[in-house]
């Protein structure tokens, strides 16, 4: 069994140098598009079985001072002043229209609040939350390099907590995630020179792979990320947010709070996100997908995309639930057929 969170012997010293020389120094390639604070592994072959990863596409946004709980209570989707120190969450921020600019999870300390979201939409996030703090007495600021994320899957931990459930200690933030499929799921968050220590303790025992792996098993899981490919394309009910905790419609308002409430409780909902499975590489965020019922115009969209353990390509794609009666395609009706599979919880398209 692995144990999910290791005790650390007091012979178990931080490693010298930087987080991303450490990485390097076990393997990891640093990238080629500037990004050299967040080396990453090749993927492995057995990471279906269990994996380690870093999870260096994620960013962190510290929030601090007295108001930083309620200041973001009232930017973001779900309960983060409800929110105590033993649990996290999802947590999405919307446009005045209530389409999503960013997905997060969300957990606190005694004094601050943290977001993990991707990279490459946090400084928009960011920024624009800065517009919004006025007289509250909250400083935000990117932490991303404070600290540090790590992602680790297996069938195999021993004594796991209950998804969401949040544990910190001296050590660091543990958070159990849904599983995806058979594969308990685990994020670890620390100081940098703590994130040495908590790769060592797992490294024995489950196989460095890409961060890309954990985007797949996110997928898997049923849990979409907004990127800046579908930035402002959904409202939350369309990729199954509130399906997934993210939402909460008692909270009170935030911005789109109305649109996003309107969507919940005026009929049926037309649109939503489903798993599904092709062979074409190319696959990605953004990606429109056609319908052969109605090839003329596109039925939806790929949320998330990413290849599995398998090879195959792993997508969350949001479509017109009517385009189901016939198949669906990526790019036009004469592209890649979509194959679909079960998400891990009830989709209830009526609700």
């Amino acid at each position: 069994m692995i144990v999910a969170k290791p005790n650390f012997p007091e012979f178990m010293s931080a490693p010298s140098g930087s987080w991303p020389d450490f990485l390097v120094s076990l393997g990891a390639t640093r990238a080629s598009d500037g990004h050299d604070n967040h080396p990453d592994f090749a993927p492995h072959p057995d990471a279906g079985t269990g994996f380690l990863c870093g999870l260096g596409h994620l960013g962190v946004i510290e929030a601090s001072g007295d108001d930083a709980a309620g200041f973001l209570h009232n930017q973001l989707t779900n309960d983060v002043q409800g929110l105590d120190l033993g649990h996290a969450a999802l947590a999405g921020y919307c446009s005045p229209k209530g389409r999503l600019l960013a997905t997060s999870m969300v957990w606190r300390s005694a004094t601050r609040v943290f977001l993990a979201l991707p990279r490459e939409v946090l400084p928009g996030v960011l920024k624009r939350l800065q517009m919004f703090i006025l007289r509250s007495k909250v400083k935000l600021h990117d932490a991303s390099d404070q600290w540090v994320a790590i992602g680790a899957a297996s069938a195999n931990f021993d004594a796991t907590p209950s998804v969401w459930d949040c544990d910190t200690d001296e050590n660091g933030t543990l958070i159990r995630m849904p599983d995806a499929g058979k594969l308990q799921r685990l994020v670890w968050i620390g100081t940098p020179e703590k994130a040495q220590q908590q790769w060592l303790a797992w490294s024995s025992q489950l196989p460095a792979t890409s961060s890309s792996t954990w985007r797949w098993s996110e997928i898997i899981a049923g849990l979409p990320q907004v990127v800046e490919a579908t930035r402002e394309q959904f409202v939350p009910q369309m990729i199954n947010f509130e399906l997934v905790g993210g939402v909460n419609f008692k909270k009170g308002c935030y911005p789109g709070q109305e649109v996003v409430a309107r969507s919940q409780y005026l009929g049926k909902t037309k649109r939503r996100t489903l798993l599904a499975f092709c062979d074409d590489a190319t696959a990605a965020a953004g990606t429109e997908v056609f319908s052969s019922a109605d090839p003329e115009q596109p039925c939806g969209m790929v949320v998330n995309a990413e290849a599995g353990p398998d090879g195959r390509m792993a997508c969350l794609v949001e479509l017109k639930m009517e385009a189901l009666a016939a198949s669906v395609h990526l790019r036009s009706v004469n592209g890649p057929a979509l194959e679909f599979g079960e998400l891990p919880y009830a989709l209830n398209a009526e609700t």
